[in-house]
């Protein structure tokens, strides 16, 4: 891949969650974290906006949580 085919780390971000919830009709209830939305979120060891590009196959979950429940948490977290 060339840089010229990249796109920008928040544009796929928003493909993954709000673009993502609004394909399969549940953008009122995923997508976004608002009250009232499923809390279905991951927490990730670094910011991946403020790493490069090539470091964010490196991240870490270090948390999961769907419905508000934490459904997973690292032994580091």
């Amino acid at each position: 891949m060339t840089p010229e085919e990249r796109i920008p780390v928040m544009d796929a971000i928003r493909m993954y969650t709000l673009n993502g919830a609004y394909a399969s009709f549940e953008e009122k209830i995923k997508g976004s974290i608002e009250p009232g939305k499923l809390a279905d979120l991951i927490v990730l060891s670094e910011d991946p906006l403020s790493i490069s590009p090539e470091e964010i196959k490196d991240l870490k979950v270090e948390m999961t949580l769907v419905g508000g429940e934490i459904v997973h948490a690292s032994k580091d977290f």
